[in-house]
């Protein structure tokens, strides 16, 4: 069996869900489950759906902050 490793460099997380985190290549990706969201439209707004709530870019920049420690799952 191979093992297949990749790294991701975290550029940004979010101060009210510590789980979603941007990449440096503009990708969000959930922590806890493992998965890159997809950035998706919702009555003309670009935004992402976190905890299952949609939210807009607009909003989402305001709670975006530089991870000081990084807790990994495992």
């Amino acid at each position: 069996m191979e093992r297949i490793s990749i790294t991701f460099n975290i550029k940004y997380v979010l101060s009210f869900a510590q789980n979603y985190k941007w990449l440096d290549h503009g990708f969000c990706f959930n922590a806890k489950t493992g998965r890159i969201i997809k950035q998706t439209t919702c009555g003309g707004s670009i935004g992402y759906v976190i905890n299952g709530k949609f939210h807009s870019l607009t909003y989402l920049r305001k709670y975006l902050v530089r991870p000081d420690k990084i807790k990994y799952p495992f």
